[in-house]
C-alpha cells in the first residue's frame, strides 16, 4: 500500500505492522461534514424521493407484487458488482425448476436468503455484529468462498489490490486483527446509537466504514450492501423493502469504489455521502417507475383475463406471475395449492392471449415466461 497516498488521510491513520506492511485504521465514526445548502438540498430530496417510494408501497394491496421480485433484482446485482454474470430470467426460472442450479445462481440466491432473514430477524432483534455474522454465514454456504470460514470475522490478514498481488503491494489494506475488532465494536456502537445525524447520511457512514474495515475474508461488500437496506429498514425509513442501491453501484462501478478508497485516501467524506444520496434519489425514482409500470401492467392483464373469460384459475396464475415471471406447471400449482390440471390449463389460456409464453418447446415439463414483467424487471 502506498504510504504518500494515505498519510494525509482525515478520516483514519496508518499503521506499519511487525511483518513490515502498512495497514488502515479508520477513525470512530461519525466524521464531520461541512453542510451548507448544496448538501441540505441533495439530502431533501433523497428523503422525499425515498417517501414517494414508501407512499406508493403503502397503497399497494399486494405489496408482495414488488417486494419478492425487487429483491431478487437487488441479488442479481450485487452479486454482478462481485463477478457473476446470471440473470433475473435465470434466478426465477431455478427457482421455478428443477434445473441443476449453477454457481453464480446459488450465490444469488443466499443474498436472497440472507436479506429475506435479516429482515425477519430484525422485527424481534437489533442489528448488531452477531446478526451480521448470521447473515454472512447463510451467504456464503455452500459457495465459492465458503473455505474461507462463513460466519465467522477473519483471523487474519486481508487486502484489495490486482489479481496476484501481496500485502505489500496491495491496493489498500485493512486493519489488522487487534485493529479491525476495536473498529468492529466501535462500528457497532454506531449502529446502535441514537443520534440527529439523518438515517441516510448515517447509512452512507456505515456502509463505508464496513468496507474500510473489510472484517470477513469474502463477501464483504455483499454484506456491506445489505447493511445499507437492513439498517434503512430498522431505522422505519423503509418500512417495505423497496429501495435497492447496488443498481447504482453497479452503473457506477469504478466511482462506487473509487470514492470509498478516497475516503480513506482524503478523507473525502462529502463526495461519498454526495454520491450516496445521488444513489437513493436514482433508485428510488427508478423503484417507483417499475412499480407504477407493473401496477399498470397487472391491470391491463386483468382486464383481458376478465374480458376473454378465462377460467378463475388464469386470474390467480396472473397474479402469482407477477412475482415469478418465469415458471413452470408444478410449481405453479405448489404455490397456488390448484390441481396440476387446472394450473396447466390456465397456462395454455394465458400464453393463448399473449401474456405467457412457453419457452422450452418440450411436451413435457413446459416453462413458462411473461416477458412484458420481465421487460419492466430487467431493463436499466
Amino acid at each position: 500500500m502506498d504510504y504518500l497516498l494515505f498519510k494525509n488521510s482525515g478520516s483514519g491513520r496508518l499503521i506499519k505492522t511487525d511483518d513490515g506492511f502498512w495497514a488502515f485504521v479508520p477513525n470512530p465514526l461519525p466524521p464531520k461534514l461541512n453542510w451548507d445548502a448544496s448538501l441540505s438540498s441533495l439530502l431533501s430530496n433523497a428523503a422525499g424521493s425515498l417517501g414517494v417510494l414508501v407512499g406508493l408501497g403503502e397503497t399497494l394491496a399486494n405489496p408482495h407484487l414488488l417486494i419478492y421480485p425487487f429483491i431478487r433484482r437487488e441479488a442479481v446485482l450485487s452479486s454482478r458488482i462481485e463477478g457473476t454474470v446470471s440473470t433475473l430470467s435465470d434466478l426465477f426460472l431455478s427457482e421455478s425448476t428443477q434445473v441443476e442450479k449453477q454457481e453464480d445462481i446459488k450465490e444469488i440466491q443466499n443474498y436472497v436468503a440472507a436479506l429475506e432473514y435479516g429482515l425477519s430477524r430484525l422485527k424481534k432483534s437489533s442489528l448488531d455484529l452477531g446478526l451480521v455474522s448470521e447473515l454472512h454465514k447463510i451467504l456464503m454456504q455452500d459457495v465459492r468462498g465458503v473455505d474461507k470460514k462463513p460466519g465467522k470475522y477473519r483471523d487474519c490478514q486481508n487486502w484489495i489490490g490486482p489479481p496476484g498481488c501481496d500485502k505489500y503491494d496491495a491496493t489498500f489494506v485493512p486493519p489488522p486483527i487487534p485493529e479491525m475488532k476495536k473498529a468492529l465494536s466501535l462500528l457497532e456502537e454506531f449502529l446502535l446509537s441514537e443520534n440527529s445525524i439523518s438515517p441516510l447520511v448515517k447509512a452512507a457512514f456505515i456502509h463505508s466504514q464496513f468496507e474500510t474495515i473489510h472484517p470477513f475474508h469474502d463477501g464483504n461488500g455483499r454484506i456491506g450492501r445489505l447493511l445499507i437496506i437492513l439498517f434503512l429498514h430498522k431505522q422505519n425509513l423503509l418500512p417495505k423493502p423497496l429501495l435497492y442501491l447496488s443498481a447504482f453501484f453497479e452503473k457506477y462501478s469504478n466511482e462506487y469504489r473509487d470514492l470509498l478508497l478516497i475516503v480513506c485516501q482524503q478523507g473525502a467524506w462529502r463526495a461519498w455521502v454526495e454520491f450516496f444520496l445521488r444513489g437513493v434519489i436514482n433508485q428510488s425514482q427508478d423503484a417507483t417507475m417499475r412499480a407504477r409500470r407493473l401496477v399498470k401492467l397487472q391491470e391491463n392483464y386483468r382486464k383481458k383475463v376478465h374480458e376473454k373469460g378465462l377460467s378463475p384459475s388464469a386470474g390467480r396464475v396472473l397474479d402469482l406471475i407477477f412475482m415469478r415471471p418465469v415458471i413452470n406447471i408444478k410449481s405453479g400449482a405448489k404455490a397456488l395449492k390448484l390441481t396440476f390440471p387446472a394450473v396447466s390449463k390456465a397456462m395454455k389460456q394465458l400464453e393463448k392471449v399473449g401474456i405467457l409464453k412457453e419457452i422450452t418447446g418440450a411436451q413435457r415439463d413446459k416453462v413458462y415466461e411473461a416477458q412484458g414483467i420481465l421487460t419492466i424487471l430487467e431493463e436499466d
